[in-house]
């Protein structure tokens, strides 16, 4: 009877399988240090490493975390009192453009996240299998902002984080 009222009755023991994707990346890029941007092409090969069939992928754009005042970025600095940045010239903002995305050298959908513009949903025509593999690439353009924070520049001195696209954690 017991054994029967713990099948029933209580939720099965969560699974302990522990995964981590691999993204193997090759990234040419060009800097134009007279218009403080990055010119770029990235390639990603995506293995699935998880036991869940994919149908779509994040990808983090996190320069545009400097593109406007609606981002979580610009809320951040204003409540922690610093206002540099929501004042700042448009000029002295940044973001990544020009973006193309090709999953297996097909055209794919994708779309910004509704109300993370740093964050960017690939649809992926085919599912990715446990095991499979896919290679992932676009061009991009990157404006570098000036230094509100790890991205950016200073005359031509230059901070380089987080500036080409990338796939966001999948666990």
């Amino acid at each position: 009877f017991l054994a029967l009222f713990f099948h029933l009755f209580l939720p099965p023991a969560k699974s302990n399988i522990s995964f981590r994707q691999e993204v193997n990346y090759t990234i040419s890029v060009r800097l134009d240090d007279h218009q403080h941007k990055l010119h770029g092409h990235i390639k990603m090969q995506y293995i699935n490493h998880s036991p869940d069939t994919l149908t779509e992928i994040f990808i983090h754009l996190w320069p545009n975390a400097y593109k406007n005042n609606q981002t979580a970025f610009a809320r951040q600095k204003v409540e922690t009192g610093s206002t540099r940045f929501y004042f700042a010239d448009k000029k002295e903002k940044g973001a990544i453009d020009s973006l193309h995305f090709l999953v297996d050298n097909t055209n794919i959908s994708w779309e910004y996240d509704p109300v993370h513009i740093d964050i960017a949903r690939l649809i992926l025509k085919q599912p990715l299998l446990p095991g499979g593999q896919i290679i992932i690439e676009t061009p991009f353009r990157l404006k570098i902002p000036a230094s509100f924070s790890r991205l950016g520049h200073v005359g031509t001195s230059y901070q380089i984080t987080q500036w080409y696209p990338k796939p966001a954690v999948y666990d």
